[in-house]
């Protein structure tokens, strides 16, 4: 039986970017986010919730370089962990990163740190998402986890409007509050491009493209589902 032809770059490219319609900037919770539509009660359970995801983003990195045989993906990788966790400097200070900023966020909406850190908002759906990403991202190959993050080549755009809406719609929110969303949009625009390269020039067979546009398609779930969780713990509390 023939093999099927590889994907030129071209091709195998559209056939990622295709997959925008899936991501969560369509999802109707996060259109009710944008459109100002939120109470403060359901948005602290949105970013109590969402905190859960930020905080195992770099278990799931820290998994892809564990897994990556090729030194120089591994240095490159390292930096997302630094990014997310910060780096401590040799006085012994800490530059603060990502889950930091989101943890400001959560303050900024009327959540004590205590209550986010010990996870007593989290919906069940949302654990069971996440967990199922870092899980994914621990058994399959390398090459595949870092495709399943591709999802960043949609989500620049959603972001600046984020920053735009939420300054525009909740009076309580002050722009330093949304220091996470603001300091990801470049570093998400770089690593989108440069995440999207890697998988181009590694995914050299017909199978390895499919599993890259599987994996893809399988993060765009786990978000998905995650704002699904957010939506009805929302419509219980």
């Amino acid at each position: 039986m023939p093999s099927v032809a590889v994907r030129n770059s071209e091709e195998f490219v559209a056939a990622l970017r295709g997959l925008s319609h899936r991501y969560w900037g369509t999802h109707p919770f996060h259109r009710r986010l944008h459109a100002g539509e939120l109470d403060e009660r359901e948005l602290r359970i949105w970013a109590a919730n969402r905190w859960y995801y930020q905080s195992v983003i770099p278990q799931k990195d820290a998994a892809i370089i564990s897994n990556c045989p090729v030194p120089r993906i591994r240095r490159q990788w390292l930096d997302r962990l630094i990014y997310h966790d910060g780096r401590q400097l040799p006085d012994g200070s800490v530059v603060e990163g990502g889950l930091e900023r989101w943890l400001r966020l959560c303050e900024a909406v009327g959540l004590d740190r205590e209550e986010v850190l010990d996870e007593r908002h989290l919906a069940p759906g949302v654990r069971f998402a996440v967990d199922a990403y870092v899980t994914f991202a621990r058994t399959r190959p390398w090459l595949e986890a870092v495709a399943s993050g591709l999802t960043e080549m949609f989500s620049g755009h959603l972001m600046k409007q984020r920053v735009a809406d939420m300054l525009a719609n909740y009076e309580w929110i002050r722009a330093e509050d949304l220091a996470y969303f603001t300091n990801r949009i470049d570093a998400v625009s770089g690593e989108g491009q440069g995440t999207l390269d890697l998988v181009v020039e590694f995914a050299v067979t017909r199978e390895q493209q499919n599993a890259a546009i599987a994996a893809l398609s399988f993060k765009c779930d786990v978000l998905w589902s995650i704002l699904d969780a957010i939506e009805r713990a929302a419509a219980k509390a």
